[in-house]
This record gives C-alpha cells, sequence and structure tokens, in this order.
C-alpha cells in the first residue's frame, strides 16, 4: 500500500492577501510541497477547481466576494471534487464563529500565525483521509462492522463517512440526529455507534442515554464527535456512557487509535 508523503500533495491556496500568500507558500515549501497554485478570490478558485482537483484547499475565512463556506458549499456540491480536504488558515479565535467550520467537516484549522507542528498535523490528517489503511481488529473483520454515524451536518457525515471509509468500514448507516437513530436502531444492530454532541431534537446526550438505559444495544460502544468546550456537558456525556470523545475536526490517525481502543480493547 502506498502512502502520500507531504510532497506529493497537491495543494490550492486561497488567500487575498499578498504577503499572507507568501507566509504560507513560504511554510509549504518549507514542508516539501511545490505542487502549489493560489487564489486571490472566491471566484478564482471555483474557475481553479472546475478544471483542476487538488488533494488540500488551504482557504482564508473572508474575502471581497464571500467568505470559505462560500468556496467549501462549492467544493462540497462540485462534481469530483468529493476527496478534496479543505483546512481553514484564519486569525479568527472566537469559538462562535469557528464553530460552523468545526461541523463543517474540515480537515483542520490553523491559526494565523502558524507553526511548523499546527501545519505538520494539517498535512498529516489530510494524508490520512487520501490514504486506505484498513485497520487490522483481533476481534471484527473490519469489512463486517456495522456503524451508525449520528450528525444533523451532512458535510459533517461525509467526513465521517469518508474517515470510517478510508480505514475500511464498508456497512455505514447515517442518521441526522438522535430521534432518527433511536428509530434506526429499534430495527437494526450495530457495532458501533460515531455521534455527535450538539443535535437538534434529541441531542448526543440524550441519545447515548437511550441507549445504555433503554435499547436492546446497551453494552455498543459510543464514540462522541464533538466541537462542546463546556466541561460539565462533556463529563455528563461521559457520566452517560460515552466510551471516547473526540474533537472537531479530528484527526484520522486518532480516530484509528480510539477505534482500536474500543472494539480491541478485550
Amino acid at each position: 500500500m502506498h502512502h502520500l508523503s507531504p510532497q506529493e500533495l497537491s495543494i490550492l491556496l486561497v488567500e487575498p492577501s499578498d504577503t499572507q500568500r507568501k507566509i504560507i507558500m513560504a511554510r509549504l515549501r518549507a514542508e516539501g510541497i511545490e505542487n502549489i497554485e493560489t487564489a486571490s478570490s472566491i471566484a478564482n478558485a471555483e474557475l481553479i477547481l472546475q478544471r483542476h482537483k487538488p488533494d488540500l484547499v488551504a482557504s482564508a475565512m473572508h474575502f471581497s466576494d464571500g467568505d470559505a463556506l462560500n468556496l467549501l458549499s462549492f467544493i462540497r456540491n462540485q462534481r469530483g471534487c468529493e476527496d478534496v480536504q479543505f483546512m481553514l488558515v484564519s486569525s479568527e479565535c472566537r469559538r462562535e464563529q469557528l464553530e460552523i467550520y468545526r461541523q463543517s467537516g474540515v480537515v483542520a484549522i490553523l491559526p494565523k500565525p502558524f507553526s511548523k507542528e499546527h501545519l505538520g498535523k494539517a498535512l498529516n490528517a489530510t494524508i490520512d483521509l487520501l490514504s486506505h489503511d484498513e485497520l487490522d481488529l483481533a476481534h471484527f473483520d473490519v469489512q463486517d462492522l456495522r456503524v451508525l454515524v449520528v450528525d444533523d451536518s451532512r458535510m459533517a457525515r461525509g467526513i465521517i463517512r469518508r474517515t470510517l471509509t478510508q480505514l475500511g468500514i464498508r456497512q455505514l448507516t447515517e442518521a441526522c440526529d438522535g430521534s432518527e437513530a433511536i428509530a434506526l436502531m429499534s430495527g437494526q444492530m450495530f457495532d458501533l455507534v460515531v455521534t455527535d454532541y450538539n443535535m437538534p431534537s434529541v441531542d448526543g446526550l440524550a441519545l447515548t442515554q437511550f441507549i445504555r438505559g433503554e435499547s436492546q444495544q446497551s453494552h455498543i460502544p459510543i464514540l462522541m464527535v464533538s466541537s462542546e468546550a463546556n466541561d460539565a456537558h462533556l463529563a455528563n456525556v461521559s457520566q452517560a456512557g460515552v466510551n471516547a470523545l473526540c474533537d472537531k475536526p479530528f484527526e484520522p490517525q486518532m480516530v484509528k487509535r480510539i477505534l482500536y481502543q474500543l472494539l480491541d480493547e478485550n
């Protein structure tokens, strides 16, 4: 199996500032990456994406003709761009402003300025998502694993699905919130539940409480994927019976380690 190296990545850098573009390009080239295209606006980026599909789009947040969410939406709806990864590079530090990006399935959110370590983690996460690195489990055939993915964000479900598929998991069922998950669990058996915390109707905490207290699958492992920083909330879900917590955006290698712990611990 061939694993990509950072030097093999192709990157589209979308940044309105000439100075920032030069700084970020210098950082990328310091990592050995030379296959870099640049755009200074959303419109320019869309034109490039229509003729060439990079491995990773690294984008600022604000432009004169839109913002990074506009570009991300274009990518998610552009045929052939299903595997294009997206990284936000922004000086924005307010959690409420970044939350929608965390929920949308970006591979990383880098601060301005970012460190070599920040960039390295983001590039490695991109490579992990583009590579097929199948789980080798002692107690399960990974292709027989039945996984329920619960998230109210279609884009977030998409990146979770892609991450799990890259690990060899094929039997994936999706639910848009806890109430749909509960309905599905009444008629299907699963080996693992991967759920968001913040959801309308029935959230991740309520879903966990249902699974542990009322379902016929009370011992199923639960991995909660959340950008929630409130310690009290996280304590509540841990007490409710969540087996592992993973932040958004999550790193594929971290997910892999967690799944080994959850599914191969005995």
